[in-house]
């Protein structure tokens, strides 16, 4: 759950932080790399040199292929207590190397508040040690990923304004802008990421500060704003991703504008060629927008036509809408042909109902009923979450049926009726399920019980998702969907829905075999 800022972003990041406290002891052309979301497959590639000294280093220090391990987060816990003064404080013959290593631990293992102890020790014990901007940045890392958005951007202004000249100190500006569109402050997100622009016009973002400016002035409701900021990606970036991902923020701002008639333009040009690696859309997705605008300008055969031209099978996300949209259809014709995309995919389901298995059915159908879900949603997000598996545990250290990460668990466990949770009870089902049906519930009543916003928030934070629901506006799914920003959390979507889909045509609401 909620892993989507990157499903490896704690692993990584603390990495990078963790890697900080030995790279820095190099000359400065040894340096490290730390991406985000899909950023970091996308140059992954450009930055093979920089993992090779990270994997090594990690290798070496033994932390790496370690660090999200339960026994090592154990044996921190159990070093912080023997070393610990009577006052309550951490001994102060702890190094600034080994606070870093403790506080990486911690992070990736989203312990965030004894990682903050240990970053802030090196800030407060060792001032100026090269390791104090690392520890600042992880500091407000911290913050950021508990959603404690204006904490985490004090500290972020505060590193960007002392060490500019750091990665970190670029980082830092960037996530300062960040934290305000998070904030509800769009126009002053735009403005932090043109200033990051201005002052790194070679940094590592440049590309999605340009995207994010377009998303600030959008949320801001300066539409005009994003449009020039559109074309200037455009022209900046042409024959890229980010053009091509610049394109798509002006169709779904035409979309959200009602401006049809250049909505269908927009999603022509999309179409018109190959859609390169990196672009936040597929070819359903634009088909699907264009069939919505030109339903929408009152061109309803124009639409089905379109609608037909979106494949429907088990896994076709935008197929199924398709088909429901045909089904709906005043055309005996569009409704004939909805019937058959609908009976060739209950077959392969039907043919595969194999890979749809209902494991823990009381359990989760008891969780599930209590908190007015329907079970076979929450079997849905089961299965992408750990394919049933009560022992998984992501990088990300989520753990458990439901992939839930400690601080959630805690949150949560008091309302679900688990009256203490730790890491390891996480891999319990007992535990596990209803604390995540009471997220899910939750999440429900937020979104008006809406799949794909609850798909989505479980993946990408309910934040992120008021956020896009509200840009979309729009009263369709599959609009919605095409707002969300993160690419794993549009992929995590489309995957649940999918298995809902199945789910629903395989049992009942109380998880029964239909056939």
């Amino acid at each position: 759950m909620r892993k989507c800022r990157n499903p490896l972003d704690n692993l990584c990041g603390a990495l990078w932080l963790l890697c900080a406290s030995v790279v820095n002891r190099f000359p400065q052309n040894s340096t490290t790399e730390t991406q985000r979301n899909t950023e970091f497959s996308q140059r992954l590639s450009r930055k093979r040199s920089t993992l090779r000294i990270i994997l090594a280093i990690g290798l070496a220090s033994g932390v790496y292929p370690q660090g999200s391990s339960d026994t090592v987060l154990n044996a921190v816990r159990s070093s912080d207590r023997a070393e610990r003064a009577a006052n309550g404080k951490l001994a102060p013959r702890i190094t600034a190397a080994e606070h870093m290593r403790r506080a990486s631990i911690y992070m990736t293992n989203r312990a965030f508040a004894p990682a903050r102890e240990h970053w802030q020790a090196v800030v407060d014990n060792f001032p100026n040690d090269v390791n104090v901007p690392a520890a600042l940045y992880g500091i407000a890392r911290s913050y950021y990923q508990e959603r404690r958005y204006e904490e985490a951007r004090q500290i972020y202004e505060r590193l960007a304004h002392d060490y500019p000249q750091t990665k970190e100190g670029r980082e830092a500006l960037n996530f300062s802008a960040s934290s305000l569109l998070r904030m509800g402050r769009g126009a002053e997100a735009a403005a932090r990421y043109a200033e990051y622009l201005e002052k790194y016009p070679d940094g590592e973002r440049i590309d999605t500060a340009h995207l994010n400016i377009i998303d600030g002035y959008r949320e801001a409701g300066r539409p005009q704003d994003a449009i020039a900021w559109i074309n200037r990606t455009r022209e900046k970036f042409a024959g890229t991703a980010t053009e091509t991902n610049a394109i798509f923020a002006r169709l779904r701002l035409d979309i959200a504008l009602g401006d049809w008639q250049h909505a269908v333009q927009t999603a022509d040009e999309l179409l018109s060629k190959p859609l390169p690696t990196g672009a936040n859309t597929n070819a359903d997705e634009l088909l699907y927008l264009k069939a919505h605008s030109l339903e929408r300008a009152g061109r309803t055969q124009d639409a089905g036509r379109i609608y037909l031209m979106i494949p429907d099978h088990v896994n076709s996300y935008y197929g199924e809408l398709a088909t429901k949209r045909l089904a709906a259809s005043t055309d005996d014709n569009m409704r004939q042909r909805a019937s058959e995309r609908a009976r060739s995919v209950q077959g392969s389901i039907a043919s595969a109902a194999t890979d749809y298995p209902a494991p823990y059915r009381l359990l989760i159908v008891s969780e599930a009923k209590k908190r007015g879900l329907d079970p076979r949603l929450v079997l849905a997000i089961m299965k992408q979450e750990s394919r049933f598996k009560p022992n998984a545990k992501s990088p990300s250290a989520a753990r458990g049926l439901l992939q839930l990460t400690i601080d959630a668990a805690q949150k949560y466990a008091p309302r679900s009726g688990i009256k203490q949770v730790t890491e390891d009870s996480l891999y319990r089902p007992e535990v596990a399920i209803p604390i995540g049906c009471e997220y899910l519930g939750e999440l429900s009543r937020m979104f008006a019980g809406l799949p794909e916003a609850i798909a989505a928030s479980y993946n990408g934070g309910e934040d992120n998702v008021a956020r896009w629901l509200a840009r979309s506006n729009q009263n369709d799914e599959g609009v919605f969907a095409a707002e969300v920003g993160f690419s794993e959390s549009k992929g995590y979507v489309f995957k649940v829905i999918s298995y809902y889909r199945a789910y629903r045509q395989l049992y009942t609401t109380d998880l029964k075999r239909r056939y």
